[in-house]
Parts: structure tokens; sequence; C-alpha cells
């Protein structure tokens, strides 16, 4: 699969956002077929076994609560590249780039890994930035899934004042980012299964 470029538009849409808002929404942020590639390569994986229950925490504290956090996961930087990773690596280093060049945000390493939901599943309310660590700076979540329509349900709803929420529906090729310390967000249930690739951008601790 060759290398995938996100468009210019696409790039400057979503630095503006994150500068205006504190998040951004873009649709077809990849083309359907390295979208729908990603999404066979979770599900296979899956299949065999290599995603495993998603826990809170980190270190000795982190824990299975799936009264919490219902997803399986597996990380991109624990397994082979495949052509489609590796093409979804570039996508992200070029959001990268355009995030330090708009708004010199200094992001560096990008971990990564596949989130599957089944129906039924949710991620409660959280921040995606530990009390005690805020080397997180940007979230980023990519949609995988094939056709999806409002009522299957399952929208990342993110809370941009109070509990005032804005649902994001995962729709395939969507791509929601938004800023790791500042937003707390949850998964809402779907009525199917659920898979998306989600990641954060770091920055690099004195």
């Amino acid at each position: 699969m060759p290398p995938t470029r996100p468009s210019a538009a696409a790039l400057t849409g979503l630095v503006d956002g994150v500068a205006r808002d504190g998040y951004a929404v873009t649709p077809a942020f990849l083309p359907a077929a390295t979208v729908e590639a990603l999404r066979r390569r979770a599900l296979a994986l899956d299949d065999t076994g290599v995603l495993a229950p998603a826990g809170i925490g980190r270190g000795e504290a982190r824990r299975l609560a799936t009264d919490v956090r219902g997803d399986r996961i597996a990380w991109l930087d624990n397994m082979p590249a495949s052509p489609e990773e590796r093409a979804v690596r570039v996508a992200f280093e070029a959001l990268r780039v355009a995030m330090n060049r708009g708004l010199m945000m200094g992001l560096e390493g990008l971990d990564a890994h596949y989130a599957i939901y089944p129906p039924g599943a949710r991620y409660a309310r959280h921040l995606d930035r530990f009390r005690d660590d805020d080397a997180r700076v940007l979230s980023c979540v990519l949609y995988l899934n094939e056709a999806w329509a409002p009522e299957d349900g399952g929208a990342l709803r993110l809370f941009v004042g109070g509990d005032v929420g804005v649902d994001v529906l995962p729709e395939g090729g969507t791509l929601a980012v938004f800023l790791a310390g500042r937003f707390e967000h949850e998964v809402l249930p779907a009525q199917r299964t659920r898979v998306s690739l989600t990641g954060w951008f770091s920055r690099r601790q004195c």
C-alpha cells in the first residue's frame, strides 16, 4: 500500500479547529480503501486473540474495570507494522508536522492502538492525561467502521463546557482530535461492534 497523506485542506481545517476550539473533526481523513484495510486488520487481529481487554490507570495501579471501560486493544508498537499501518503512520506524521508548524505544540512521539468495542460496551467519562504526567498533548481518534448510522450509537461525546457535550459519530474515515488535558469525554454504547485507531501525541519531558 503506498504512503497516504491527508489533503492540505483537511490538515488546515484540523489545525484551525484546534486553535479556535481546542478540538476538530474531519471526515475522510484517509481514503476509503486505507480505512477498510485498517478495519480488516483490526478485526483479524482480534479474531486471533491479539487484542486484550483494556484497563484503567497505569503501572502497579493499572486494573481491569469493565464497568468503566469495555474495549479490547492492541498497541501498534507491540507488533510488526502492516502496509496499512505504515500508511497511517505517514498520515499522522503529516498531522504532527502541521500542528507543530501552525500551533507550535512541540508534538513528538505517537502512541496508538486499535480499539474494538463489542455491542453495549462503553468508556465512562474521563480525561486522557494522567494526573501526575502532562506528556500527552493531543488525542486522536480515527474511526474504521463501515456504513455507520446514527441509530448504531457509539458516539464519542466531548464535554466542551461543564456537562455540554458535542457528539462525534464514529463513521469510517472520520478523524477527531482534541487537547488531551482539556476535554473530558466518553464513548457511548453502540448497537454494533465499533472499531477505531486511537492515539496520543506527546511532548518531550524535560
